[in-house]
Order: C-alpha cells, then sequence, then structure tokens
C-alpha cells in the first residue's frame, strides 16, 4: 500500500472529524443564544398576562351591578 494514500485517508478523517466539531460548537452557541432570547419573550408575556388579568379584573369590578335585595 502505497504512504501517500495512508496519508491522505488519515488526513480527509482528520479533516471531517475538525470540521463536524467547529459545526457542532457553532450550533451550541446558537442554541444558547436563542434560548435566551426566549427566556426573555417568556418572561415579557408573563409580565403582559399579568397586567392584563389586572386590567380585566378592574373591567369586572366597575362593571359589576351591585344587587339589590328584593
Amino acid at each position: 500500500m502505497d504512504i501517500s494514500l495512508i496519508i491522505t485517508a488519515v488526513g480527509t478523517i482528520v479533516t471531517i472529524i475538525v470540521a463536524n466539531i467547529a459545526l457542532v460548537s457553532w450550533l451550541r452557541s446558537d442554541i444558547k443564544s436563542f434560548e435566551s432570547e426566549i427566556r426573555g419573550w417568556k418572561d415579557e408575556i408573563n409580565k403582559e398576562m399579568k397586567d392584563f388579568h389586572g386590567r380585566l379584573c378592574t373591567i369586572a369590578e366597575r362593571s359589576r351591578v351591585p344587587k339589590t335585595d328584593p
């Protein structure tokens, strides 16, 4: 077997492994940034839901008609 064939095969395998490691690392960093962005959206949505609930309670209190006893 020719030594240049072995060196080419090993070099190809090493290149593929390094490329995969780089790709996984890049994807993980993107996923982490997306996670933090989604957490921020979740916090904003929860705050808005609480504000909306408070406004609905206020409207319900204002529109409540007092009961009269017959």
